[in-house]
């Protein structure tokens, strides 16, 4: 490999960007692509740029043909991550769940009888106030943010931060008459009704969930399908 693609590689997984590699198998020419599709894809064939987002999408590796040969792409993609803003028993519910589906896990809430490590063991824990741990923590295109307090003070901060992001999920609890309440003020806040509509609200999926067992169930569902429903 080229010294100046491993180091560009490894400067992108330092930074979590999602890139996948390409290798021309006749050629050896290699390459690397991205989920935004706008860097480095002039270099390939059209139909190898488009299949590198729904590797990186699909978490798979996979060959496309070329004329020029068959070209191999590889996907590097950043670990997923869950940040639930709220140390609620929906919490602690959603945050096991979450680390055995593969998501690293971090609680925020600054209310420290309820972000306790005895309430959630061997889930990473910030106190920070939620615009502070979003900030440190960064969400990036890997990241699913889910916002649990019911306390505007705690929640709109964080949703503020991740619709600033590149969050591919971003949910909030409450009912439809909190939610509609939630929306404008982020309105008032200088948030389109586009930018807005990334948020869902209630949480999670429509499974009739009523313990807070059932509804990390349909909250995790609803990042599941966030997450490998995206359009290619």
């Amino acid at each position: 490999m080229d010294q100046s693609i491993l180091d560009q590689l490894n400067a992108d997984r330092a930074a979590k960007v999602p890139v996948a590699l390409a290798t021309n198998l006749t050629t050896g020419a290699q390459g690397l692509l991205y989920l935004t599709g706008k860097k480095g894809a002039k270099d390939w064939p059209h139909a190898v740029a488009e299949r590198a987002r729904a590797v990186l999408l699909s978490e798979k590796a996979e060959t496309v043909e070329t004329p020029d040969g068959p070209v191999f792409l590889n996907p590097f993609n950043p670990p997923l991550r869950l940040i639930a803003v709220g140390a609620v028993h929906i919490t602690q519910a959603l945050a096991p769940m979450a680390s055995l589906a593969g998501y690293a896990v971090t609680v925020i809430d600054p209310r420290r009888a309820f972000g306790s490590e005895a309430r959630f063991p061997d889930i990473e824990m910030s106190n920070a106030w939620p615009d502070e741990g979003m900030a440190a923590l960064k969400p990036d295109l890997r990241t699913a943010v889910v916002t649990l307090t019911h306390d505007p003070k705690l929640d709109d901060p964080a949703l503020v931060a991740a619709l600033r992001s590149d969050a591919f999920y971003i949910g909030s609890l409450g009912s439809k008459k909190t939610h509609a309440s939630r929306l404008e003020r982020l309105r008032q806040a200088g948030f389109s009704d586009n930018a807005l509509a990334r948020i869902h609200g209630p949480v999670g999926l429509a499974i009739g969930a009523k313990s807070p067992s059932e509804i990390a169930i349909s909250i995790l569902a609803q990042v599941t399908q966030a997450l490998r429903q995206q359009p290619v």
